[in-house]
């Protein structure tokens, strides 16, 4: 009777799950067993846990994609992003399934409306990684500190090198989205707004993954490594 009912439990928090991430009740096990597997079957997970990947080890946004499991922006809660403090120190099995939600994949089904909404979702997602004090906008420094980290540590480029292209490419955004902007006037950072159009003509739905995970984030079955 008992083990019964925890089963119906499970399968009743696995449907409320599966309404609010998309997310098939199969899908949602599978990354349950994965999440027992870096947490080492506790019930939340650290930046440790993730952090001790070995797939992520030379990840050059390693820390941002870490970060983007703690961003509170990233749990669908509008209502907390008033919050002071944006990072969570630790997150359930839950909150770790709603950051994954962002990287699901359209289906055949997905409708254009669906489609389109889950594209702002991800560009929102994306945003969030780079606006790292949740003010609204990517500031040169900000944005600097990604693409420079991105090109420096690929060790195709110095990292002076990478910073002149991170303020090029700034440049660029400004006399695009501000095209009338007067010398005396300074260049805040890249808006939501902003962030949309230049991303306008990147197809997005289906090009983010987390492979690191060793997911499928297509049919979302957990790889074989217990790291």
């Amino acid at each position: 009777m008992g083990a019964s009912q925890t089963k119906t439990h499970t399968r009743h928090k696995y449907q409320d799950l599966a309404d609010k991430t998309g997310f098939s009740l199969e899908q949602i096990q599978n990354l349950h067993k994965r999440f027992q597997q870096l947490s080492k079957n506790e019930e939340t997970i650290s930046r440790e846990n993730l952090d001790s990947i070995p797939a992520l080890a030379n990840n050059p946004i390693r820390k941002q994609i870490i970060e983007a499991f703690f961003d509170k922006r990233n749990q669908h809660k509008e209502e907390e992003e008033e919050e002071e403090e944006v990072s969570l120190m630790e997150i359930s099995f839950e909150q770790f399934l709603m950051v994954m939600s962002h990287f699901r994949p359209p289906t055949l089904k997905t409708t254009d409306e669906e489609r389109e909404a889950m594209r702002k979702e991800k560009l929102r997602f994306l945003f969030n990684m780079h606006d790292t004090d949740n003010d609204g906008i990517i500031t040169l420094e900000e944005y600097r500190k990604v693409v420079t980290e991105l090109l420096s540590k690929s060790g195709a480029i110095g990292q002076e090198a990478a910073r002149a292209i991170a303020d090029a490419a700034m440049l660029e955004v400004a006399s695009t989205n501000v095209p009338h902007m007067g010398p005396d006037e300074i260049y805040e950072g890249i808006t939501f707004e902003h962030f949309e159009e230049i991303l306008k003509g990147l197809e997005m739905e289906s090009r983010m993954h987390i492979r690191f995970l060793d997911v499928d984030t297509i049919t979302m079955r957990c790889g074989k490594s217990s790291s």
